[in-house]
C-alpha cells in the first residue's frame, strides 16, 4: 500500500513512534488574534490516530 503523501508532509514522525503536527490556521488573519492565542498555534500538536487510520495513511513511516 502506498503512503498518503498529502498526510506525510503534515505528520512528523517522532523517534518513539509518535505523531506531532503543526496546529492548523496559522497562516493568515493572525492580526486579530492574542498573543497568547497566536503562540498556542506556533507549538505543535501531539496527535492520536487509530492504528486503522495509521495503517492506511502512513504504512511504513513506523508509526
Amino acid at each position: 500500500m502506498k503512503t498518503n503523501k498529502s498526510y506525510s508532509k503534515r505528520i512528523k514522525v517522532t523517534k518513539n513512534g509518535k505523531l506531532v503536527a503543526r496546529r492548523p490556521g496559522q497562516n493568515h488573519f493572525n492580526a486579530r488574534q492574542s498573543g497568547q492565542k497566536r503562540l498556542g498555534r506556533k507549538r505543535t500538536q501531539l496527535l492520536s490516530l487509530s492504528k486503522r487510520v495509521t495503517r492506511r495513511f502512513l504504512p511504513k513511516t513506523g508509526a
